[in-house]
């Protein structure tokens, strides 16, 4: 029996089939790529995941121990993530893995919750956060609410980073000097730094600056072999073939063989609060950075962006790290550059990568056994300065003093006051500018400047001819309720400094009109006729004219004063000429 046809001749079996792998497809990206992967793309994807591989390593390792926790955790994370966003992810070469970025707020989410610094209980704290993470990331996903990433501005971003960078670093130091120091806050890190430099080891300390010598220098001459492979290697070469371990020379030890089994983490409900609100600074952040590098990469490849999806695919793998002894992911910009530039052509790069270190943990577990703990400090450092961007501090300064601000207060709040709370600060302050900005927002008298089309701010032309009787203003935000009597106080004053018979609003930045500014309006029109002043609007957009049909307002205002270009309104002002006072 034939299966029933639908108009355009296709059955509805085969339609419907057609239909769930759509919906497949949509929400888990992976089971796309492997029904429409080319054999072709093989060899790319394996040579780029084992250059990956490379660098996944001693960055995992490394974080982990910036977030507090033991270096293996960070393999763990690393594995678990790269499978869960090779399955839901969308993009096609994002690495996601441990970050510079994240780790130190794992970090001050979780010491405040440790009772006598237990590492069980470090990693169970890590992970409950990873899940909330991945939670929250999902349900942002699926309610299509990728905008919360801009909650982060650009100028809170860079402030952000700039003070972690600083703070990142003055913890590592002690380290890479070859001690230790049980201070926390980055005052108190700072001074326990200065006081115990008497108890620097030599030894651990050339090591750690060569290997920053090799991280910071060799870049500049080539980008074919990563320079932290180089670093780590030559390092624990050296550290086998000289003992540095039996000169003082703390180093990495020998890895917990194989991997943890699933299992869910969990200390007491006292820590969910807690861990929760680390959970929304970490979501945001994670979120902003890894939508921008998405887009960049994407737009180089000619590839579409998915916001939503890109959420979904980070809470698959921080759910993922959460349940495998992980803790917390976000993407990484270089590890994402290398994969690219070692030519990955899909997902399978990252399941490469995750396959060989799964593979060190399996079988080579003592193969980093002897690399020196100053070396992994040297990593992270390096990674903070990457960090930094304090020349845009200066574009700020010129073309934004408030952007300058906003960034300064950003990193002096990460550094005196912590991370998340100096992120809370920030996203704070932003919030009020914005509030600020929309609550007395710029407006301009308008002139005519001799040689320059249009019409222009008479603070920026002094220069600017104003017509004879009529006063052009623009306002430069939408009318709304807290900005209306700013508005009207503005209109007045220059009522009262100039005496114009006509007032012609330029409103082609007016978005807007609420409830409240329509009730000014009317108010303010009969308050100006009965001064025998009457008012006129260009350039409004024709829904707000609709909008003020239905507040009623045309009958109040002339609805044959709503021009449609700001030359129309000058003609028809100039043609008309003073009003008639009655």
């Amino acid at each position: 029996m034939s299966s029933p046809q639908q108009p355009g001749g296709r059955s509805t079996r085969s339609a419907t089939a057609s239909d769930r792998t759509r919906s497949i497809d949509r929400w888990v990206p992976g089971v796309r790529v492997a029904r429409t992967y080319e054999r072709r793309w093989l060899r790319a994807d394996l040579v780029a995941g084992i250059v990956l591989a490379a660098i996944l390593v001693p960055q995992g390792m490394a974080y982990a121990e910036l977030a507090g926790l033991p270096a293996v955790t960070g393999l763990y994370a690393t594995i678990a993530c790269l499978v869960g966003y090779a399955i839901f992810g969308p993009s096609r070469v994002l690495v996601l893995g441990p970050d510079s970025s994240v780790s130190p707020l794992i970090f001050a989410a979780i010491v405040p919750l440790l009772a006598g610094g237990d590492p069980a209980t470090a990693i169970a704290l890590a992970g409950m956060m990873a899940l909330m993470v991945g939670l929250i990331e999902i349900g942002l996903g699926l309610g299509k609410l990728g905008f919360v990433a801009d909650l982060l501005s650009k100028e809170v971003q860079v402030g952000y980073m700039n003070g972690l960078a600083v703070t990142i670093i003055v913890g590592q130091l002690p380290k890479l000097f070859g001690f230790s120091t049980d201070a926390d806050g980055f005052i108190a890190e700072l001074k326990a730094f200065v006081a115990g430099l008497d108890k620097t080891s030599a030894t651990t300390l050339a090591v750690g600056v060569a290997c920053l010598l090799v991280l910071l220098l060799l870049p500049r001459l080539t980008r074919r072999v990563p320079a932290v492979l180089v670093a780590v290697v030559g390092a624990t070469v050296v550290s086998a073939a000289v003992g540095l371990a039996e000169h003082g020379v703390k180093t990495v030890g020998a890895l917990p063989q194989g991997v943890p089994v699933p299992a869910f983490p969990w200390t007491s409900i006292g820590d969910v609060g807690p861990l929760l609100i680390a959970a929304v600074g970490i979501t945001l952040v994670s979120l902003t950075d890894t939508i921008a590098t998405a887009t960049s990469f994407a737009a180089r490849r000619g590839d579409e962006v998915d916001p939503d999806q890109e959420m979904i695919g980070m809470g698959a793998a921080n759910i993922a790290a959460g349940f495998f002894q992980g803790f917390a992911v976000s993407c990484s910009g270089s590890r994402t550059a290398v994969a690219e530039q070692s030519g990955a052509k899909s997902q399978v790069t990252g399941l490469v990568g995750a396959g060989l270190v799964l593979i060190l943990l399996l079988f080579l577990n003592g193969l980093l056994a002897d690399l020196p703990q100053t070396t992994l400090a040297a990593v992270v450092i390096v990674a903070a300065i990457s960090l930094m961007d304090f020349r845009i501090l200066a574009r700020y300064y010129r073309v934004r003093k408030s952007a300058l601000v906003l960034s300064l207060v950003a990193t002096v709040g990460v550094i005196l006051a912590g991370v998340l709370w100096g992120i809370a600060i920030a996203v704070t302050l932003a919030i009020l500018l914005f509030f600020r900005r929309n609550w007395w927002p710029h407006g301009a008298v308008l002139g005519r400047v001799e040689g320059v089309p249009g019409w222009h701010s008479i603070d920026e032309y002094p220069q600017a001819r104003q017509l004879q009787g009529v006063v052009v203003y623009r306002w430069e935000a939408p009318l709304m309720f807290v900005n209306a009597s700013v508005f009207r106080q503005q209109i007045r004053h220059l009522v009262h400094g100039q005496k114009p018979s006509w007032i012609v609003l330029q409103c082609e930045a007016v978005t807007d009109i609420d409830v409240t500014a329509a009730e000014m309006l009317e108010q303010l029109d009969k308050e100006l006729n009965a001064a025998g002043i009457h008012l006129a609007f260009a350039e409004l957009r024709s829904r707000l004219q609709d909008l003020v049909l239905r507040y009623g307002l045309y009958e109040t205002l002339d609805r044959e004063h709503f021009y449609p270009t700001l030359k129309a309104a000058i003609r028809d002002v100039e043609a008309a000429g003073p009003p008639d006072p009655s």
